[in-house]
């Protein structure tokens, strides 16, 4: 071909591309069309707590980032690139509280031309975890800064001390340090923790297996001579709102409501007390509300929920433990599927292995615990009965993670449906919440006056 032919062929094929192109664009899905444009912040989310501070920062296409940490003082620092400094980011420093127990300060500024340099002064040494999280629920790209103390809050020196917290979040209440044994124990990241308190004391220990037996019958009543310990677990928190009802309502802040009444209550009862999986506004990875009651050798699981449907007449309270076989109902199958995608919305770091849980699953030959957890669950709902409509009028199963403690009775109380505008209203009255938290207390009694806690091989030994 003459070489004044092939320039119009050249030229069709080039006009021929750019339309392919533009087509290709024009077509191309939401997520491959933010991938060829600059991310943007879009918000800043802080979330602190003594077990770890969460800083999620959203935007709008994925993007390349890298951190480092830095000594004396102690920093951690993450630059983003391909992002132009906006004012979402300029207030990063208005976002971190004085009270921040392990975030001194948070700063952003311009780097060098398209990078953002992030700059986190920090109260102590930390082990931070910094990963993305796709778009998921009304979230876009997350990036996730998790600071976790290099020195993590021990939950059973926090119950021996007596503090007045929550295990994991700083503490429990009421202990009394002969009724609990310190052996080591492997925190989230698998390190090794030792009591020091009684390891210095190997009295203690033999006073807490001495003191650790029941006296099931005294007068015709059965009691107790050791304090059982009930861990209450308010569902959601943090980056996952859970259920959100017509008038806004979020079902984090009804469930820790209804908690720390119960919690109140529980620790009013001369031989109980009560700790909670978290008690403010912070997420959860529903393995590790299971790993923390483990830790302190709970007799009792009790998670708390607030129930939602896609219809709005949907009524009435409900009560489910975990089932090894499937769910006892499509509609049971579906809470626990809802339930467990809560790390999905929270946010877990995947890649960090966890051995406790991983000895858990394992671990879930537990028919006997499932037939306690039962026991339990017909007791608190016949209670709820006397103050609410219920959903089914029996317990029912399926697969809840959270439920998945192969040595504790556990139960999922789902308070009311939040979805249901009348029930929205009640489960922010203080009054019914107040009912709420002594309907499941008196379950509790009821349950352990026909099952009083016996001395268990658990309270010798940490698993």
């Amino acid at each position: 071909m003459s070489e004044r032919g092939e320039r119009p062929l050249a030229g069709r094929r080039r006009l021929i591309g750019a339309a392919s192109a533009t087509l290709l664009l024009l077509a191309t899905p939401t997520a491959l069309r933010a991938a060829l444009r600059a991310p943007s912040v879009l918000a800043v989310r802080v979330w602190p707590a003594p077990d770890y501070t969460r800083v999620a920062i959203e935007y709008d296409a994925p993007l390349k980032y890298s951190q480092f940490l830095v000594k004396n003082p102690d920093r951690l620092v993450v630059d983003l690139e391909g992002v132009e400094f906006n004012g979402v980011l300029d207030s990063l420093s208005r976002k971190v509280a004085p009270d921040d127990p392990n975030i001194r300060l948070l700063r952003a500024g311009r780097f060098k031309p398209g990078v953002v340099r992030l700059v986190m002064e920090l109260k102590n040494e930390v082990r931070p975890q910094v990963f993305v999280l796709p778009p998921v629920g009304e979230y876009g790209y997350r990036l996730v800064l998790d600071v976790y103390p290099a020195t993590p809050p021990d939950p059973l020196l926090s119950l021996l001390d007596g503090k007045d917290g929550e295990v994991g979040a700083g503490g429990g209440s009421g202990g009394d340090e002969r009724r609990l044994r310190g052996d080591g124990e492997p925190d989230a990241r698998g390190d090794q923790r030792t009591d020091s308190r009684l390891e210095s004391k190997p009295e203690l220990r033999a006073d807490a297996r001495a003191e650790a037996r029941v006296e099931t019958r005294k007068r015709g009543k059965p009691v107790v001579d050791r304090l059982v310990t009930i861990t209450l677990d308010p569902g959601h928190g943090g980056e996952d709102p859970g259920a959100v009802g017509r008038g806004g309502s979020y079902e984090k802040h009804v469930t820790l409501a209804v908690a720390q009444r119960l919690k109140a209550r529980i620790d009013n009862e001369p031989n109980m007390r009560a700790v909670l999986t978290r008690d403010s506004d912070f997420f959860v990875p529903l393995h590790v509300r299971v790993q923390k009651a483990r830790r302190i050798q709970s007799d009792l699981f009790v998670s708390i929920h607030a129930d939602a449907f896609i219809r709005p007449d949907a009524r009435g309270s409900s009560v489910f433990v975990l089932s090894e076989r499937g769910a006892t109902s499509s509609a049971a199958r579906y809470l626990a599927q809802k339930e467990n995608e809560a790390d999905l919305i929270g946010g877990v770091n995947i890649d960090v292995k966890d051995p406790i849980l991983a000895r858990t699953l394992l671990d879930l030959s537990q028919t006997a615990t499932i037939n306690d957890s039962l026991k339990l669950g017909r007791a608190v709902l016949g209670e709820l009965g006397a103050i609410n409509r219920l959903h089914k009028d029996s317990v029912e199963q399926a697969g809840f993670a959270v439920l998945k403690a192969p040595d504790i009775p556990s139960i999922l109380v789902e308070t009311a449906f939040i979805s249901n505008p009348e029930e929205e209203k009640r489960l922010n009255d203080e009054a019914y919440q107040d009912k709420m938290a002594d309907a499941i207390l008196a379950g509790i009694r009821k349950y352990f006056a026909r099952n009083p806690p016996l001395a268990k091989s658990k309270l010798a030994r940490l698993d």
